[in-house]
């Protein structure tokens, strides 16, 4: 698994042009094979997305790297993760960053997430069950926000629990293919820019897509 995990690294993320020095560190140390199913360790580190359950998925090791380097973390920031998933990415931004918020709607995969998490000593997550689309279910603002499902559009209850200057990366269409968007919060109007085509599971909730 080292060996792959330094492929991963050297091939799949140096050589897609993320030079981000600590983002490349924390995924050349995160052992990805925790956060995959027995039936797809042998996958642990390819370069594509794999089925985790409940119709979703973790992942591809670039598009987790991508996003992060755009979130442009800090020691500082709290950061708003919407789609806990298998914890994976949400294990990268809690060695990046102050403090994760997480939310999952499927108690499975958020119980799985927080059971990893443990296992490896990541202790600077909180979690919480719910429609993801409504965002943080206090009251409170975020430094970052990450949406790591596909949204029509910018659900407005992120916008508003992103902070002023603080930034948000998420897939946004409606169609199979979204546009991995970097939005800027600035004077309360959000700054929107394309990255690349990517694809996501969609973000089921009431500010995403039906059931």
């Amino acid at each position: 698994m080292v060996k792959g995990r330094r492929r991963m690294v050297a091939a799949d993320l140096k050589g897609r042009g993320i030079t981000d020095p600590a983002v490349l560190t924390v995924l050349g140390r995160l052992r990805r094979e925790e956060f995959v199913t027995e039936s797809y360790l042998s996958q642990a580190y390819s370069d594509g997305p794999l089925p985790i359950g409940c119709g979703q998925t973790i992942s591809q090791p670039y598009i987790v790297a991508l996003m992060t380097h755009r979130l442009r973390l800090n020691r500082y920031c709290d950061v708003l993760e919407i789609g806990t998933g298998s914890g994976y990415q949400t294990a990268v931004l809690a060695n990046l960053a102050k403090r994760v918020y997480t939310v999952e709607r499927h108690r499975e995969l958020s119980e799985g997430a927080q059971a990893v998490l443990a296992r490896l000593g990541i202790d600077n997550v909180e979690y919480y069950i719910g429609d993801g689309s409504n965002g943080w279910p206090r009251k409170r603002t975020f430094d970052r926000i990450i949406v790591t499902a596909a949204v029509p559009k910018i659900p407005q209850p992120l916008v508003e629990q992103l902070v002023d200057g603080g930034l948000m990366v998420a897939p946004v269409g409606r169609s199979g293919v979204q546009q991995l968007v970097v939005a800027e919060k600035s004077k309360g109007t959000m700054i929107e820019r394309a990255v690349c085509d990517v694809r996501f599971v969609k973000l089921v909730g009431e500010y995403g897509f039906g059931e």
